[in-house]
């Protein structure tokens, strides 16, 4: 699957981040986000942040979306990732919060590089990224996968 998404299938996606954004637990940094991970064969999968006392070795939301997709046992296309739609307040004067270097690795580890990677505003203002472009040279065992 390429960065390319019909309008009905980017509008649920941003609908699901937003919605499951209001799950997050961030009682620390009161920075609430949500993501929904579309994969390869169609699934959805949905992950808010979730903070503990031992900040920041909490979750993020694309991290918990990811393991909601590997935690549905689904093999092959069920663990590639197509898009990620991330919705979270906007930082530093304006500026779309993107996925932490972290994430980052994780989502590249289920992705291709063209994977779409649709980062919001509550609003749904936002802007599109592929892999690539987040993480042009990360680490990767592709060949295994």
């Amino acid at each position: 699957m390429t960065a390319t998404l019909d309008a009905e299938t980017r509008a649920d996606l941003l609908k699901r981040a937003q919605a499951v954004r209001l799950n997050a637990h961030a009682p620390y940094s009161n920075f609430f986000v949500g993501a929904a991970i579309l994969a390869d064969d169609g699934s959805i999968h949905v992950g808010a942040n979730v903070e503990n006392a031992s900040y920041p070795e909490g979750w993020c939301a694309e991290t918990s979306a990811l393991g909601q997709m590997i935690a549905a046992g689904k093999p092959g296309e069920g663990r590639r990732v197509a898009a990620v739609f991330v919705v979270a307040d906007r930082v530093d004067g304006g500026i779309v919060c993107t996925p932490c270097g972290g994430c980052r690795q994780r989502l590249k580890e289920f992705s291709h590089p063209q994977t779409l990677i649709h980062c919001s505003d509550p609003a749904g203002k936002g802007q599109d990224f592929t892999m690539a472009e987040l993480l042009p040279a990360g680490f990767s065992l592709e060949e295994r996968l």
